[in-house]
């Protein structure tokens, strides 16, 4: 044992953490700026985001570059699973909250607040009914009117979105079936369907949010329904975006022929994140988009 224990590899000093958390704290502090209307927010968005994709480069060379030098043992390995439960249940954890807040909002809230005289709510035709802010009420104390908008339907891009991340799940389990079984080819197309499959979904979304606010009316302004439908589903589609990042640095290691069917963790850590994502939203489909 205390042998085994010498060998347990411990890295260099890194900056990586400190440049993360510091593109996640310009991300969030420019998008809180952006929905102010304040003109530093893109710039600051922008900034972090490039923050984040330089760490993914360099911090994720440099794991590369350890596992492919033989540095890691199984030691290293129960710890990087460890790691990935610890990350995966703490991104539960925020997604929960969310929803904790859309169920406290549908079920709670705006029953409570509809059952009070018409005087100490909202605006005059506030009903408990979802979606909430209108259309078209008019706010007490206030000489603008709620904007009007239309909800979005499940039936049709979030339908289409919904098929897609269920298939890119099939495509990323057969991948991995293929790695098991050394099949090189059948990992390499698994993975690029997934890619593939994952940037479709992205495009869809991106579309879907610019007919929501050029056509429907529908914006982080338009009451509790907006910002909750945009901060799940923006969130979520921020998720994706990683996750398809990470799944093309998987994709072009397994073309350069990285990988055993008995040391693969980095391939199984990604597959569990893209899985995640998925159950994430069917939960967004039926609770945002359907119910």
């Amino acid at each position: 044992m205390a042998t085994e224990a010498h060998h347990y590899y411990v890295p260099n000093p890194s900056p990586y953490p400190f440049i993360l958390s510091t593109g996640l704290l310009l991300m969030t502090s420019g998008f809180i700026f952006n929905i102010n209307h304040y003109a530093p927010g893109v710039w600051m968005m922008l900034l972090g985001f490039l923050c984040v994709l330089y760490v993914l480069y360099g911090w994720f060379g440099r794991i590369i570059g350890e596992s492919e030098g033989g540095a890691y043992s199984k030691w290293e390995d129960r710890s990087f699973r460890i790691g990935m439960i610890v990350f995966i249940s703490s991104e539960v954890a925020f997604f929960a909250a969310f929803f904790g807040a859309l169920f406290f909002m549908r079920r709670i809230a705006i029953p409570e607040l509809a059952s009070f005289d018409h005087d100490f709510t909202m605006y005059k035709s506030f009903t408990d009914a979802w979606p909430s802010a209108g259309p078209g009420g008019v706010v007490l104390g206030h000489a603008y009117e709620v904007p009007k908008f239309t909800p979005m339907s499940a039936w049709g891009i979030p339908a289409i979105n919904t098929l897609i991340l269920l298939t890119s799940g099939a495509t990323v389990t057969w991948a991995h079936w293929g790695l098991l079984k050394n099949n090189r080819q059948q990992l390499i197309i698994g993975l690029f369907l997934t890619v593939a499959l994952g940037i479709a979904f992205l495009c869809l979304q991106a579309f879907e949010y610019h007919h929501a606010y050029t056509e429907m009316g529908l914006t982080l302004g338009t009451g509790a329904y907006g910002a909750t439908f945009f901060m799940l589903t923006g969130f979520h589609g921020f998720h994706v975006t990683l996750g398809t990042i990470m799944l093309i640095v998987i994709l072009m290691r397994s073309m350069k022929g990285h990988f055993t069917s008995d040391h693969h963790f980095a391939f199984e850590g990604v597959a569990w994140y893209w899985h995640f994502v998925d159950v994430v939203w069917l939960l967004l489909f039926v609770l945002v988009y359907w119910l």
